[in-house]
């Protein structure tokens, strides 16, 4: 009997884990499996970040078109558009970030391709395109 108990109360354990899990998860699984768009200011980093560690464990390089974003899956590819100026890049996700209420922190070589250099950050409508193999 003891040992029935001890099997229920880990499955149980293990359901909540898994529940809290897919909780955490499921607007970004929502956000990759529609045509959702996302948009908000967007900012850029460049030369200061080169060959630190991203949070998806490579060394960042400005000159590669990728992007950090609080939470959708490391690999993600996102087309980011500045519509106003007719400007679009797409990025790769392989780092978290950005702060302050930023929806996305984009590579120097994105940024240039989306014409925000000079300015900093940027007005960006997101639209997840895939997932890298």
């Amino acid at each position: 009997m003891c040992m029935l108990k001890s099997i229920c109360i880990k499955s149980i354990v293990s359901c909540v884990v898994m529940l809290t899990v897919f909780e955490c998860f499921a607007s970004d699984i929502a956000f990759l499996h529609s045509d959702s768009h996302a948009s908000g200011m967007a900012s850029w980093y460049g030369a200061k970040y080169r060959g630190r560690h991203t949070a998806s464990g490579e060394r960042f390089d400005p000159a590669d078109l990728t992007a950090a974003h609080p939470s959708l899956p490391m690999g993600t590819l996102v087309e980011v558009s500045r519509p106003e100026h007719r400007k679009s890049v797409v990025v790769r996700i392989n780092d978290r970030g950005p702060g302050g209420g930023r929806v996305l922190d984009v590579s120097e070589a994105a940024a240039r391709r989306l014409g925000m250099i000079g300015e900093g950050t940027a007005f960006v409508s997101l639209r997840v395109i895939g997932m890298t193999n």
